[in-house]
């Protein structure tokens, strides 16, 4: 039996998962082996798809038996599978970390009851918006993912939590129409919503019609991707979250929307039509991006910046439509998903530890927790583009990808590029500076926390301070363990880049995707690409 017929297990386990979880709501210890087990177990599966396909081929499966182009297709490729393993790594990270939080602070039912259903149905949406072989599918994914999302968002019921929910909400239902109107003009047009079947029939439309439809779906995962102007909610909906949600979220959802785009634009819209509207957005939302961070004063705010920043860097990328930007486009997503998710995550542990997120009331955490300091440090560097690690890698790629491409707008993307990740820089090792290098008196409103005991370790405690600001284990191990998951991306880069690259000329020739769904006689339309080599 062909492995890739197991892949709808990775939207139906979490599923199963949830309902479980949700079964033993009051059995707190068991619902949380319950989700651990299964995220674990859907982990190992992903694993074994991406093995599958790691060396080249593209496999499909039909859903309740439903031949394409009329039922459902799940489709197994190299950079579907591999954003499988990754989104799952890091939500498995995130969940064994907020379970950790929870029993840290003397709370056998923290994280609430409803946390745990309610992350395996994001998980769930994730793993369908990544399988699926057709835009109502893709569509149904996005919406389970984002319902998931707004009850994670909330969990509290604070002030500053639904005022963000609110926003939040709008600007997903706002994008979610728009996606679905989009939908409905595409079947109008070409009687089909399934991908490998629009390939063929999107190439036998007017140039208008066809322009229009390309554009519409750009606004509407422009949105989910947080593409400028188009990021404007982000900064102030990630932030207010708890630090586990605001991880998986920063790390998953706008990469959903990443995922779209790269697979609408090369399989639907092959060609260098909308090339350039697409590069000056990725160079805008690079630099809006990082300047809006280097004005903020909370670390929080500060990396939701980062983030709208680096969104950029993997539409420069996908802009190019050559293999070699398109697979260092693959590479810097599958980086920036674990970079960005640590970063939170130790963020979590700053503000536990120093008692804010604040850079403005925190200092000397370097003295008072090394283990947090070099947790903050290594991701921090390699988030920076700092060498040998694989930010720097990703970025040396889009870079040589965007000279040899050679166009005036390519020069200034590689530019602007670089600039962004010295201002990176910048901003991180201002946030090392100040909240981890600089004295507790220096600090401009310090926490009574860290002018009275400088002198503590995650070790143990002075008299007067309690065990709930030491970094207890259960949460430092799977950040701990998403860093070096990090680090292990620089150790491998060389095998990860050949697999971007393979899957960049898969995803650009389009033959191995169409057939897989529609079968080996399947015609596959002429390509209108740029040439742009491979390294």
């Amino acid at each position: 039996m062909n492995i890739a017929s197991f892949a709808p297990l990775a939207v139906v386990l979490p599923i199963l998962g949830a309902a479980l979880a949700f079964l033993l709501i009051r059995h707190s210890r068991a619902q949380r082996a319950v989700s651990i087990g299964v995220l674990s177990l859907t982990l190992l599966l992903e694993c074994v798809l991406l093995a599958s396909v790691w060396n080249g081929g593209t496999a499909a499966v039909e859903i309740g038996s439903w031949v394409a182009p009329w039922g459902i297709v799940l489709v197994v490729d190299q950079f579907s599978s591999l954003m499988l393993v990754v989104s799952s790594a890091v939500s498995l990270a995130v969940l064994v970390y907020a379970t950790g939080q929870g029993m840290a602070d003397g709370d056998q039912d923290a994280p609430v009851s409803i946390f745990h259903p309610t992350f395996l149905i994001l998980v769930a949406g994730v793993s369908n918006a990544f399988l699926s072989g057709d835009l109502f599918n893709l569509y149904v994914g996005f919406e389970i993912l984002l319902t998931a999302s707004y009850v994670l968002m909330t969990l509290g019921g604070t002030g500053p939590r639904i005022r963000a929910g609110v926003t939040y909400v709008v600007v997903s239902v706002v994008s979610s129409v728009l996606f679905l109107i989009s939908i409905a003009m595409v079947y109008g047009a070409t009687g089909t919503v399934n991908m490998a079947d629009l390939a063929i029939k999107l190439a036998d439309l007017d140039e208008g019609t066809r322009t229009l439809l390309h554009v519409m779906l750009l606004v509407a995962f422009g949105i989910k991707a947080a593409v400028f102007p188009l990021s404007f909610w982000l900064p102030d909906s990630y932030p207010t979250a708890p630090a586990p949600v605001t991880a998986v979220f920063a790390g998953l959802l706008t990469k959903v929307g990443v995922y779209a785009m790269v697979r609408t634009e090369t399989l639907l819209f092959p060609g260098d039509s909308l090339n350039t509207p697409l590069m000056v957005a990725a160079l805008l939302t690079m630099v809006v991006g990082i300047l809006g961070a280097l004005a903020q004063s909370d670390i929080k705010r500060l990396l939701s910046f980062t983030l709208v920043s680096h969104i950029g860097y993997m539409v420069f990328g996908l802009a190019m439509s050559s293999v070699a930007g398109l697979g260092a486009a693959v590479f810097y997503v599958a980086h920036h998903i674990t970079i960005q998710t640590s970063l939170f995550l130790v963020t979590g542990l700053i503000e536990r530890r120093g008692g804010s997120s604040s850079v403005d009331r925190l200092a000397g955490l370097a003295k008072l927790s090394p283990v947090l300091a070099i947790l903050f440090f290594v991701p921090a560097m390699n988030l920076a583009g700092i060498p040998p690690f694989s930010g720097f890698l990703g970025k040396v790629g889009l870079i040589q990808a965007g000279i040899e491409l050679g166009t005036p707008l390519a020069y200034a993307l590689v530019i602007g590029g670089v600039v962004t990740s010295l201002l990176t820089l910048l901003a991180v090792a201002r946030v090392w500076n100040r909240a981890f290098w600089r004295k507790p008196t220096d600090a401009e409103y310090p926490d009574p926390v860290l002018l009275a005991a400088p002198e503590d370790s995650d070790t143990g405690s002075r008299a007067g301070r309690t065990n709930v600001t030491l970094l207890p284990r259960t949460m430092l191990g799977p950040t701990l363990g998403l860093v070096l998951l990090g680090v292990s991306l620089t150790v491998f880069a060389g095998p990860l880049f050949n697999l971007a690259d393979r899957a960049a000329q898969d995803m650009l020739d389009r033959t191995s995707y169409i057939q897989a769904v529609l079968g080996e006689d399947a015609p596959v339309p002429d390509l209108a690409l740029k040439a742009g080599g491979g390294k």
